[in-house]
């Protein structure tokens, strides 16, 4: 079992990189330079193209996360861990029901406006995703910082 909590830890914490980390980028860099540099019609398909290739990376961390979570949360703390633990978990659950909902209704409503090349309803629907994706972005970091400052404490 000494061997356990160091790989749960580390699948945990590279799948809540790539999560929040492409959260981050996405939201406060890349979509920067995309209103900047294009055209409302390529933008619109640029960005779909984005969340073509980083959405099955969001799908892979959270299984990650919920699988090595909850492995911790069993196995290590033999389902007796403190609220703030508790608290990581229903925001990460919080952020995974956000996400499927983005996933269900306005990313799959972009692809469908852009195939119609209804470029006025892509755009509400990318607003929708964005929205969506700050707020996930500060659950996300709510969680780091909430782990963050009960690090010591508990594996100290």
């Amino acid at each position: 079992m000494s061997y356990e909590l160091p790989i749960a830890l580390t699948l945990h914490l590279l799948a809540s990189i790539v999560w929040v980390g492409g959260m981050f980028f996405a939201h406060n860099v890349l979509r920067s330079a995309v209103n900047e540099l294009l055209a409302p019609p390529e933008r619109l398909r640029l960005m779909l193209r984005v969340f073509d290739g980083f959405f099955p990376w969001v799908w892979g961390a959270i299984v990650t996360l919920l699988s090595s979570g909850f492995w911790i949360f069993f196995r290590v703390f033999h389902s007796r861990a403190g609220l703030y633990v508790h608290l990581m978990m229903g925001l990460g659950l919080m952020m995974t029901a956000v996400f499927l909902f983005l996933w269900l209704r306005p990313y799959r409503g972009m692809r469908r406006s852009l195939d119609q090349n209804d470029y006025a309803r892509a755009a509400l629907e990318l607003g929708l995703i964005r929205r969506l994706m700050l707020v996930n972005l500060t659950l996300g970091l709510l969680v780091a910082v909430l782990a963050g400052a009960r690090w010591p404490a508990v594996f100290g």
